[in-house]
């Protein structure tokens, strides 16, 4: 693994400060973590024996074309493409954590994706709107005063909802990973080497995480909502999830902004930072070393299968030294 780092810091630092500023971000996994360079997808995950098993992939082409890289439309755009390799890359890390023996069915996956949706409608959009509503017409509150309550609620959910999986161990060993990710991340984009000693004297937190992201989005659904009359519980369920795409791709550009902003966006984005010490832990040595793996490969450029003329996607190695 020391080989691997050393190779890894020799391509970062020959290549000066324009390799160091390329934008990457990611997520844990289980037992893993994904990272995503400027072309490429690297999912670094460790198996039952101890290996660190490597694999990427090219990034999807459609977000730099018409109209999806455009202000609002790349946020939502942006947001569909996390989930879709997120959840390839929760299956692949499934496969390799668990063992050939244990491997998840397709039809276990399909059933875990709709609980997970069914979910997310009932508890964090149905729940919140109902109680709202609820308390407005018991106390003859003003429509902006039940989308204030509507908000709130949301947010204290998922703040509970965060809260609560954190005691379950198998999900805070994965916020663990979220930890080293971050701290990766950081570690990179202030020019450090990519070890994991110095790797983890940076901090956990990070202005781009999806966990402050989704703080943002709660907000700003406030002021969006407050646009919408009343009508049926169908109807106003029916309509938020219809305005969720605006609402993301709104937070989206507000995150950017703060994330690159020194003077109001630090401040900003302060209040949503918060609930990443809930959502990240401090990683040991060996979850540091999937990270800086899982960076290496998203910044290393994808061989070319030279019988198809495409890259190679998705073919297992092993981290070097391991």
């Amino acid at each position: 693994m020391i080989a691997a780092f050393a190779l890894l810091n020799m391509m970062l630092f020959a290549d000066g400060e324009a390799k160091r500023r390329i934008p990457v971000g990611g997520q844990a996994v289980i037992e893993g973590v994904l990272m995503r360079g400027s072309e490429n997808w690297g999912l670094a995950v460790r198996d039952p024996k101890g290996k660190v098993v490597l694999q990427s992939w090219p990034a999807s082409k459609w977000l730099k074309a018409a109209p999806w890289k455009y202000p609002v439309v790349r946020g939502f755009a942006t947001m569909v493409e996390m989930m879709r390799v997120g959840m390839k890359a929760l299956s692949i890390s499934a496969d390799i954590s668990l063992g050939e023996e244990e491997k998840i069915s397709p039809l276990e996956g399909a059933l875990s994706i709709g609980a997970a949706l069914l979910g997310v409608v009932v508890l964090f959009i149905a729940l919140p709107m109902l109680l709202s509503e609820y308390l407005a017409a018991h106390f003859a509150l003003s429509r902006f005063a039940a989308n204030m309550i509507e908000g709130v609620a949301r947010g204290a959910v998922f703040v509970a909802y965060v809260a609560l999986i954190s005691l379950w161990k198998d999900i805070a060993r994965v916020f663990e990973y979220h930890g080293a990710e971050h701290k990766t991340i950081n570690a990179f984009e202030h020019g450090e080497r990519l070890e994991p000693e110095r790797v983890a004297e940076y901090s956990r937190i990070h202005r781009r995480c999806g966990t402050s992201f989704l703080i943002v989005v709660i907000v700003v659904g406030i002021l969006v909502f407050a646009s919408i009359g009343k009508g049926g519980v169908l109807w106003r369920v029916g309509s938020r999830v219809a305005l969720l795409p605006l609402v993301i791709g709104l937070s989206y550009e507000f995150i950017r902004g703060a994330a690159e902003s020194e003077s109001w966006g630090r401040y900003l984005i302060m209040p949503a930072l918060l609930l990443q010490y809930i959502t990240t832990r401090t990683p040991s040595r060996d979850q540091l070393e999937v990270a800086i793996a899982a960076l290496g490969e998203a910044l290393r450029p994808i061989e070319k299968d030279t019988a198809s003329g495409g890259a190679k996607d998705g073919t297992d190695r092993q981290a070097e030294g391991n």
